[in-house]
Order: structure tokens, then sequence, then C-alpha cells
């Protein structure tokens, strides 16, 4: 796929127009102040994996409305004082997966927690975390399960549940709550910027070619899937697209940017044609911390940077965890 986006020079300087909720702000306070009248019971369970380099506890935690939330914690093995612990949010479709495809982290000296992803998991990687709330009428998969209000949308509960999870690593006797990182690709890279936004305290933040960013532009420069779900809901809910785009506002990663208080490594391909360039630097242009960096990889889709991204967030991360 050729370029089909702005040009780099002009990806550099642009900003989203999307509006911002005037109640943004109280919206997620309330949001957040339901789900932590909720006890946050994390339990860890060890378990047994056959690796001898880590140790690996099952997770257990409640998120939005107090429903249960899996994850992995994975430990170097033998570490005995307060580690620097890197959360981790997984992409569209994808579950926690099994612990031996999670090592990277623990193998750099940090505490590493995966969440699993309410209601996804049965696409390329397993989760074990169902979705207990229901929804109006949807185009299948989860961009519009719920989208009829902001209360109700699925991303509501998600997001929930990521400042939950950072919570429930926290909350372990091994990990250093004061070096905390939130981390992920596309969704997860998505859920890391509403993190970012939501969670005043965090060290660090990196975010790869992340989703669920100024949808306005999103929704219309891309016809690839899964922003093209919001379409396909459209054309057969026509008259709904002001409401829809009105929810979707509570959820632009844009705008959680704009409260981003950690430094950020972002990173962004220019023949990305599921989260356009211009819908991650929109993100990007708005992080309010000056601490940030986003690299661009000129000739790749959706894969982004891959492994050579997994790198540079080691170097960067050396600095700041």
């Amino acid at each position: 796929m050729a370029l089909f986006d702005l040009p780099l020079d002009q990806l550099r300087g642009y900003r989203s127009t999307a509006p911002e909720p005037q109640d943004f702000d109280s919206f997620w306070a309330k949001t957040l102040q339901e789900a932590r009248a909720h006890r946050l019971d994390a339990v860890f369970e060890a378990v047994e994996t056959g690796l001898s380099a880590v140790r690996v506890y099952d997770v257990t935690f409640a998120g939005f409305g107090g429903h249960p939330v899996k994850g992995w914690l994975t430990l170097p093995a033998g570490a005995s004082g307060p580690l620097p612990v890197v959360v981790e949010f997984i992409g569209y479709g994808g579950g926690r997966g099994l612990p031996h495809t999670h090592l990277l982290w623990a193998a750099t000296g940090r505490a590493h927690f995966v969440m699993d992803t309410r209601g996804q998991g049965s696409g390329w990687s397993p989760g074990d975390t169902p979705d207990p709330v229901g929804s109006a009428p949807a185009f299948p998969g989860f961009m519009t399960r719920g989208v009829e209000a902001p209360e109700s949308y699925y991303y509501r509960r998600v997001f929930t549940d990521a400042v939950r999870a950072v919570e429930a690593a926290r909350a372990h006797p091994l990990t250093d709550p004061a070096r905390t990182a939130a981390v992920g690709g596309s969704q997860g890279g998505a859920i890391a910027i509403a993190v970012g936004g939501l969670v005043p305290d965090l060290a660090a933040v990196a975010p790869d070619v992340p989703f669920l960013c100024d949808f306005p532009r999103a929704v219309t420069i891309t016809d690839r899937d899964p922003y093209r779900e919001i379409g396909n809901y459209l054309k057969s809910h026509r008259g709904r697209t002001a409401q829809v785009l009105r929810t979707l506002s509570y959820f632009d990663g844009v705008h959680f940017a704009a409260r981003g208080r950690a430094p950020a490594l972002f990173s962004t391909a220019l023949e990305d044609q599921t989260c356009p360039p211009s819908t991650v630097f929109a993100a990007f242009n708005a992080w309010a911390h000056d601490d940030k960096t986003i690299e661009v990889y000129d000739f790749n889709d959706h894969e982004g940077g891959g492994p050579f991204q997994e790198a540079a967030k080691v170097r960067w991360l050396a600095s700041r965890l």
C-alpha cells in the first residue's frame, strides 16, 4: 500500500478538531469513583509454567462494576526488592494468551503485568475474561457495542478495567508503584493512552500504532476494520451519526492525551490503514507532557516497527524506569 495520508511534514503539525465533551473529566471521575466503590481484591496465584527464569502469577482483580478481570504478572526469578512494573494492554480481538508469550519485560529485570481484555480473546490470542454487560444491537466486533450512549459504551468498561489493572499491578509487594509504565500496541496503545490520561502518576507511557484516536477523521479516512465497523453500523442505523460521534468523543485518545502527565514514546507507520498516521499524530501532538517522542516507520503498515520498536522501547525505558 502506497502512502495515503498526509505528508510527513504536515503530519508533524497536524491537530485534531474533534470536539471534547464539556463533562469529559467529570464523566471519567464518576466512572472511576463507581469502580472504586468495589474492593480491588487483587489475587495473585502462582502457576507452574516450566519457565525457570521467571515466576508467573495468575491474577484476578475487580474491574468495572466489580466484574472479575484476569491478568498475568511475570517477575524475574529470585527478585526480592521492589521492581519497576510495565503494565501492558492487548491489541484488538486478543486476550492475555499464555505466560510464555510475555517474556520481554521480565527479561529486562522488571515486573510485567498484562491485562486480559474483557469479552475478547477468541481471535489471535486466547482470553479468559467475559464481559457480563449486554448491549443494544451492534455490528459484529466491539466498536459499536453500547455506542448509543457513553454510559453504555464498551470501552468505558475496558478503560476502567485498565486503570484498575494498574492498581492491581501496584498492589503486589514486589512492584514499585512509583516506577510504573503503561504500554501496548493498536487497541493496547489506545488503552495505554487512556490510562496515561486517567492515572496522574505514571513514570512512562509507550503506545504503538494506537487505535481509537481522532474518531471523526479515522472513520472517514480508512475503510479497514475495526474503524469500518462504525460505518457499517451507521449504514443500517441511519441518522445516528451525531449521536455516535458524541459517544465516541468520551473515548477519543486525543482527549486523554491532552491530560497525559508522563513522558511518552509513540510510534506510527506511514502505510498504516488500520490506524492512519494522522490519527496517531493527533494524539501525539495533543500529549501534554513535554518529554515526548514519536518513532516513524516509513514503509510499514499496521505491524509498525515490530521488534525494532520493542528494542526502541527497551532503550527508552532504561532511563525512565
